[in-house]
C-alpha cells in the first residue's frame, strides 16, 4: 500500500474539532515526534493524553461535565472560541485519545466517535444528506446496513439505490444528478467480495459524490481506504479494532470539514461513544497489527482446508487464488482479514447441522473477536431483510460465515471437521 498517508498530514490539528488541550506535565517524553513514528508506534502512542497525575497508561474520565474558571470562559468555550471541554456527550479526553490515535492509523484529518457502528452509519447520513439526495449502497452489506438505507431513510426523503459490488460498470450506471453518497463494505459481508476503491473513488468525484467505505473487516492495519481515494471511512470498533468482544462502539474518519458536520449531528443528537469503552478500544488498539496478521494467517489456513472438503460447495475468501477479487485484494490490503464464509452441500438444515456440530467455536453474529465464532446469516445477521434480498446479495440458506480467532489453526480444523462429519 505504500507510505501510510498519515505521514504527509498536519498532525498539529488533530482533534481540533473537539475543543480540547491535553492535559498534563510539560514533559518532552509526552510529546512524541508524531511524523517520525511508524504505524506501530502510532498505535501504541498516538492519542495520549495525561493528567497531571502523570499516569503511564491513558487515564479513564468517567465525568459527565467539566468546571469553568468563570462566566466568560464558559460562554468561550460553549461557543468554541476557546479550546476546552464543555460536556463528556461531545467532549471528553478519552474518547478524543481514542479518535485520534484511530486517525492517524487511517491517515485521516480527524475521526468522530459514536456509540455503535450502526450509529457511526446513521450519523454519516444525517449529517452529510439531505431530503432529495440520492444514494447508491452496495446489495452487498451488512443485512442491518441495508434496513437502514432501505426501511429508515426513505422517511426522511432520501432516495436509495442498491447495486452489485461488481461490476463497477453497476455503480456508474445508477448515478442520478442528485446522487451525493455511494457507499460500500470492502470485503464484503459475509461472502468477501472485494470492490475497487481507486475505480470508485473515481466515479464518487465523477459526481460530485462521496464515497463512504466500511473498513471493518480490514481495519487501518491491513487497507487504508481514505488513501485509495474514499471521503469517508466507517468502523464498528465493536469488531476487530477492540477485539476481545467488550464493547459497542463505534467510528467516522475523513477530511475536517466532513467530520465537523458529523461531530455537529452528534453534538446535537447525542448517539455518543462512552468513555469506558473509548479506553477499552484504546487498548485494542495497541494489539491492532499483531492480530489482524494472526487472523489473517489462521483464516487463510482454514479457508484452503475447507476447499478439501467434499461436505463443502464452495469457500469465499480473497486469500483464495480462486477468489474473483484475489488479485485486487492483494493490491489494495496488506493481507486478506479474519472473515470467511462457505456454503454446504444441501440447504438451511444441513447448514444448521454443521454449526450445531461444532464445540469450540461460539455461536454468536459478532466477529473481530479473538474467540472464533461461527453463524448463520440468513437467520441472524440478514434475517431483516426478505428472502428475495437476500438471494440477490448470495445469502443462501446453505451459507455459513467464520470469523476466525486466535486459537489453534489446526482445533479449529478439527472442530469444523465436527461440524461437517454430522452431515454424514
Amino acid at each position: 500500500m505504500g507510505v501510510p498517508s498519515w505521514k504527509q498530514l498536519d498532525l498539529s490539528k488533530k482533534g481540533a474539532q473537539r475543543s480540547a488541550v491535553t492535559t498534563g506535565s510539560k514533559n518532552k517524553r509526552d510529546e512524541p515526534l508524531f511524523e517520525e513514528l511508524d504505524w506501530q508506534s502510532l498505535a501504541v502512542r498516538g492519542g495520549i493524553h495525561r493528567s497531571p497525575e502523570g499516569e503511564h497508561s491513558e487515564p479513564l474520565y468517567t465525568t459527565s461535565s467539566y468546571v469553568f474558571d468563570n462566566a466568560a470562559q464558559a460562554a468561550a468555550r460553549f461557543s468554541g472560541d476557546e479550546p476546552g471541554n464543555v460536556y463528556s456527550r461531545y467532549t471528553n479526553p478519552t474518547v478524543r485519545g481514542f479518535e485520534e490515535r484511530l486517525a492517524y492509523l487511517e491517515g485521516a484529518e480527524a475521526c468522530v466517535a459514536t456509540a455503535s457502528g450502526m450509529s457511526a452509519i446513521l450519523s454519516t447520513c444525517m449529517a452529510l444528506l439531505k431530503a432529495g439526495d440520492h444514494v447508491v449502497c452496495s446489495r452487498d452489506v451488512f443485512g442491518t446496513t441495508r434496513t437502514l438505507f432501505a426501511k429508515y431513510l426513505g422517511k426522511f426523503g432520501i432516495e436509495v439505490s442498491f447495486v452489485p459490488l461488481l461490476p463497477v460498470q453497476a455503480w456508474q450506471d445508477a448515478l442520478r444528478e442528485n446522487t451525493r453518497l455511494l457507499y460500500l463494505e470492502t470485503p464484503s459481508n459475509p461472502l468477501c467480495e472485494v470492490a475497487d476503491l481507486a475505480a470508485m473513488a473515481e466515479i464518487a468525484r465523477g459526481a460530485d459524490a462521496l464515497l463512504v467505505v466500511d473498513n471493518c473487516f480490514c481495519t487501518p492495519a491491513l487497507q487504508q481506504p481514505l488513501a485509495l481515494g474514499a471521503d469517508v471511512v466507517i468502523h464498528s470498533a465493536t469488531k476487530f479494532l477492540d477485539g476481545q468482544g467488550r464493547c459497542v462502539g463505534g467510528a467516522v474518519l475523513g477530511r475536517q470539514e466532513l467530520m465537523d458536520e458529523v461531530l455537529g449531528f452528534l453534538r446535537s443528537c447525542g448517539p455518543t461513544m462512552s468513555a469506558f469503552n473509548a479506553w477499552v478500544f484504546l487498548k485494542g488498539l495497541e494489539t491492532l497489527a499483531l492480530r489482524m496478521e494472526a487472523h489473517s494467517a489462521a483464516a487463510l489456513a482454514l479457508a484452503e482446508w475447507l476447499e478439501a472438503q467434499p461436505a463443502v460447495e464452495q469457500v469465499f475468501y480473497a486469500g483464495l487464488p480462486a477468489h474473483p477479487g484475489h488479485e485486487l485484494a492483494a493490491r489494495q490490503q496488506k493481507a486478506f482479514g479474519g472473515v470467511l464464509s462457505f456454503r454446504v452441500h444441501g440447504g438451511q438444515q444441513e447448514a444448521w447441522q454443521v454449526i450445531d456440530g461444532t464445540r469450540l467455536m461460539s455461536l454468536t453474529a459478532n466477529l473481530g473477536d479473538a474467540k472464533t465464532t461461527i453463524v448463520h446469516p440468513a437467520t441472524t445477521t440478514h434475517s431483516r431483510i426478505s428472502p428475495a434480498e437476500r438471494l440477490d446479495a448470495g445469502i443462501t440458506d446453505n451459507l455459513i460465515r467464520v470469523a476466525v480467532g486466535l486459537e489453534s489453526v489446526e482445533d479449529l480444523k478439527q472442530d469444523l471437521a465436527r461440524g461437517l462429519a454430522a452431515l454424514g
